[in-house]
């Protein structure tokens, strides 16, 4: 299949007094179109500036894209002027962000909401945009959507704000949605919902999904491709089932192991990844992990690895990968 979206050593910085903070450090993946590639990782790991980075979102003038290439459908997207940006925005490119209550504008109703997009990106009348804006309402699963237009954010669940971003970021029909952490305010059974519906959508229309997410659960279950992300960078990729059935990189390992298993004894303690994630304004010279590894060896902390792909597209940026590269559960 043709790529969607290719990004390529991108490198994504934050001045601030303490020092410069390294929130993406050469990082190089690509979406193909209709596949659902997720990117997962701690906090602070960089996932979420690396989306806001595709959308150029980033805050001035502390946040920049220092080096690196953004193409989208072969066009480099950091080398638009601010105008056809802001064409890609919502029209070929949607977010769908973490916090829909801090999403949606509080003093503007929802039909208004989803009716400006497609105002300005399908210049189509109000009248038009708001029929199409009952539709999408209706596709995502919102009961009444004549009247939810009419209300305001604070007057829905957080589920139903949630189908409402979701409905908002496919109204004008774009070809790639990224999803950051599209489920974290919600209860257990309201995101199995959301994310079926995102994943049910998106192979019904043919639009790629880039889900940003920190749970091992989601990346499974939803999930064609997975990028495991640690201090800036990709630490391992490959087809989903190729990183759980096979992890190439102790962190990997480590999350992993940190996920309860039903085919193991419920009495078994889940293990921990010791220690803390690396400050970003002062990273070491070799391996970031390596004050948290246990298969660390000399030249981890002299080194830093490049990510190595073996035959089958599984890749990893370990020095000592041979060594976990068994299948899961033998060590």
């Amino acid at each position: 299949m043709a790529k969607l979206l290719e990004v390529q050593d991108l490198r994504t910085q934050f001045h601030t007094p303490s020092g410069t903070v390294h929130a993406v450090d050469g990082m190089s993946y690509d979406v193909e179109k209709g596949e659902t590639v997720a990117i997962v990782g701690e906090s602070g790991c960089g996932k979420s500036v690396s989306a806001l980075s595709i959308l150029r979102l980033l805050p001035v003038p502390s946040g920049r894209i220092v080096s690196g290439a953004i193409r989208f459908l072969g066009q480099d997207l950091l080398a638009l002027g601010n105008e056809d940006m802001r064409a890609v925005r919502g029209r070929q490119i949607a977010m769908v962000f973490q916090e829909p209550m801090t999403s949606l504008n509080p003093v503007l109703t929802i039909g208004l909401q989803l009716t400006e997009t497609m105002v300005q990106h399908l210049a189509i009348s109000r009248a038009e945009s708001a029929k199409r804006a009952v539709a999408y309402l209706q596709m995502v699963g919102i009961p009444e959507p004549e009247q939810r237009l009419k209300q305001y954010p604070h007057h829905l669940s957080g589920g139903m704000r949630q189908r409402v971003m979701i409905a908002m970021a496919l109204c004008c029909e774009p070809t790639l949605i990224i999803a950051d952490e599209p489920t974290t305010a919600l209860d257990v059974t309201i995101q199995a919902q959301i994310l079926e519906l995102m994943k049910g959508l998106s192979q019904r229309l043919g639009v790629a999904l880039i889900l940003i997410t920190h749970n091992l659960g989601v990346v499974a279950r939803y999930a064609d491709r997975v990028n495991v992300m640690y201090a800036g960078k990709i630490i391992e990729q490959g087809k989903a089932r190729d990183v759980y059935r096979h992890p190439r990189h102790p962190y990997t390992l480590g999350l992993l192991r940190s996920v309860p298993r039903l085919d193991q004894p419920r009495r078994r303690q889940l293990e921990s990844i010791p220690g803390q994630p690396p400050d970003l304004t002062r990273l070491p010279n070799g391996c970031a992990f390596v004050p948290r590894c246990g298969f660390k060896v000399e030249r981890c902390a002299l080194e830093v690895p490049d990510l190595v792909h073996a035959a089958n597209g599984h890749g990893s940026a370990c020095w000592e990968q041979e060594r976990l590269d068994k299948p899961r559960g033998t060590g």
